[in-house]
């Protein structure tokens, strides 16, 4: 199969915008709490009714300070209660949206700021706006900060605006109208700006939401947002569950408050990338170890794998049930508990997840239904659902989407979730779209006979070498990760005789080794030439060579003494390696390894 496209669930929206999924709520269920917010410890429940007040009143602040219909408003924040009413209030006002992350550069913000010609900005902090304030071109005339209660401040400010202004402003929003302008993430190049529309939001959530109504549609049915809202992969589920008019709320502070909030807020599913189920999984397999119980772990991983593998089979033996049941309440309720006792299942994307990681959750009962899309696709184009799910593959296409696989193996998009274009840019959209108005994604994947799309690596990180052999770097790459103890990694090998890889080393998990080995206060720096440690990386370079053929497989690999991270430039807001940063970073490095 090369070809597969399935029919929409919800058409095309003929009218209206996203503004109505708030004033509809309001409307016809004001008391339904659709939201909470943070309230020291616990949480404050909103009803559906205070959401429209305050996207409302927040909308007549940004009228009061000049915003017109079709004016560019950006916000650079953490994931916070804040940005979903500022991204709704903008709406209301008739403006567009130019979500900014946190982690940005001045010269990212600088780029952004002009490009989109934004006339105001909301940041987070005091840091961020004295960092926007070095670039601040002119024609932003505005600078808000959410710690200094924008929302209050911009209610205040627009006491004197009426409500007929902003229905006035919103009934001037089509289908058709901008809703957002996404830049992307600039792994090669300068960053283009994604132009979604509300018609596009419209199509992708309402699709999503029906073709998995298990998880948006569930009575009683919650999440918890931490991935940044400035991703289209949060911003999507968070238009989604307002949409569906699930009970959503915002973690900002993930690296410490994450498990926390699971525990008070109880979600019933997630969303999130495949490293953070990695590093869930390490990290319950490191205080298994700590503890004298890894081999309990890891036969209890086993049998969750092999219980998963039997549900697809749809043949389960008595003991395979018996020994499920037993670690179920051993091992993967605790689990369970970790992520706030509710999770049954979650959304992955932003690359592979790993097959044996997939079952291996599905197994432990949080269903880890991976999709696969783009800034340019409004996030998901592909999603695995509850009654059409194959672990390994990233779904069948959403309703109302079309899949085609060219000649080269690339994978085109086509239908409503498809961006507009890119923001004055008619060079970059001559390049990703063909004649028929096929998305060219840059990905390279195939289709089986049932639909299901499987993704095998980017066309254009594919590593040509001496030899003149193909290497896509992701097979290898994703293996890799897998280990508890490498963090990050990176194939290189172009032009080179033989493939190679750059590892870094997990923090968390390097601790716990270095207790386990007697190597008492060693670090990272003193531990790269390590033999003991090179030989546990070579078992994982050996596993990750088990995927490919030998002239694709990994000869030699150094380990780095510092790990990639967003802060240092090495990663994308959704962990993405940025190789041609980390390439130059460590060219000597890179070098080494080809050195005769």
């Amino acid at each position: 199969m090369n070809e597969i496209s399935v029919p929409p669930l919800v058409p095309a929206a003929a009218a209206g915008n996203l503004t109505d999924l708030i004033a509809d709520r309001a409307l016809f269920e004001p008391e339904r709490i659709t939201m909470s917010r943070p309230l020291g410890e616990g949480w404050q429940p909103v009803t559906a009714r205070e959401v429209d007040e305050e996207v409302r009143a927040t909308a007549k602040g940004l009228i009061a300070a000049g915003v017109q219909i079709g004016d560019r408003i950006a916000i650079m924040a953490r994931t916070r209660y804040e940005w979903t009413i500022l991204d709704f209030a903008t709406w209301y006002a008739g403006a567009v949206v130019v979500p900014i992350y946190d982690t940005s550069s001045a010269e990212q913000i600088d780029w952004i700021l002009n490009d989109s010609h934004s006339v105001g900005i909301i940041v987070e902090t005091p840091a961020l706006r004295d960092l926007v304030q070095t670039v601040l071109p002119s024609h932003t005339r505005h600078v808000w900060t959410m710690t200094d209660d924008v929302l209050a401040l911009l209610r205040e400010a627009g006491k004197h605006i009426g409500d007929d202004e902003i229905d006035r402003r919103r009934k001037a929003v089509t289908p058709s109208s901008l809703a957002t302008l996404i830049y992307t993430s600039g792994t090669t190049g300068k960053p283009k700006g994604v132009q979604l529309t509300h018609a596009n939001f419209l199509s992708e959530t309402g699709n999503v939401a029906q073709g998995a109504s298990e998880l948006f549609l569930k009575p009683g049915g919650s999440t918890l947002l931490f991935l940044p809202v400035a991703h289209v992969f949060g911003r999507m589920v968070q238009i989604g569950a307002i949409a569906s008019g699930l009970h959503m709320a915002h973690c900002s502070d993930p690296a410490t408050r994450l498990p926390m909030d699971l525990a008070s807020f109880k979600p019933t599913f997630v969303l999130a990338v495949p490293r953070i189920f990695e590093k869930i999984y390490n990290g319950a397999e490191a205080r298994a170890e700590a503890a004298g119980k890894g081999k309990i772990f890891k036969k209890a991983a086993d049998v969750a794998i092999a219980y998963s593998e039997a549900l697809d089979k749809k043949g389960m033996s008595p003991v395979l049930k018996f020994k499920h049941a037993i670690f179920d309440k051993l091992v993967y309720s605790k689990l369970r508990a970790g992520m706030g006792g509710n999770v049954e299942a979650a959304i992955s994307g932003g690359a592979p997840l790993g097959v044996r990681l997939g079952h291996f959750y599905r197994g432990a009962g949080v269903t880890i239904l991976e999709g696969y899309g783009l800034t340019e696709t409004t996030a998901g184009a592909t999603l695995n659902l509850y009654g059409a799910h194959r672990v390994g593959s990233v779904g069948k296409p959403i309703p109302g989407t079309s899949v085609k696989i060219a000649e080269d193996g690339e994978v085109l998009l086509r239908g409503p979730i498809v961006m507009q274009g890119y923001w004055q840019n008619d060079a970059a959209n001559a390049e990703v779209f063909d004649g028929e108005r096929w998305f060219k994604t840059g990905d390279l994947g195939k289709l089986d006979d049932d639909g299901f799309l499987y993704i095998v690596g980017r066309k254009k990180e594919i590593i040509v070498t001496a030899g003149g052999k193909n290497v896509a770097p992701a097979v290898l790459e994703d293996r890799l990760r897998s280990h508890p103890l490498v963090s990050q990694c990176m194939v290189v090998g172009d032009n080179q005789p033989f493939i190679a890889a750059l590892v870094t080393i997990d923090p968390d998990a390097l601790k716990a080794w270095v207790v386990n080995n007697k190597k008492d206060g060693a670090s990272i720096n003193d531990l790269i030439n390590d033999p003991d440690l090179i030989a546990v990386v070579q078992t994982a370079v050996d596993e990750a060579n088990k995927a490919v053929s030998k002239a694709e497989s990994i000869r030699k690999f150094t380990i780095l003494p510092v790990d990639f991270t967003i802060a240092g430039g090495h990663l994308t807001a959704k962990l993405s390696v940025k190789r041609h940063v980390v390439a130059k970073e460590f060219a000597q490095e890179i070098d080494a390894l080809f050195a005769k």
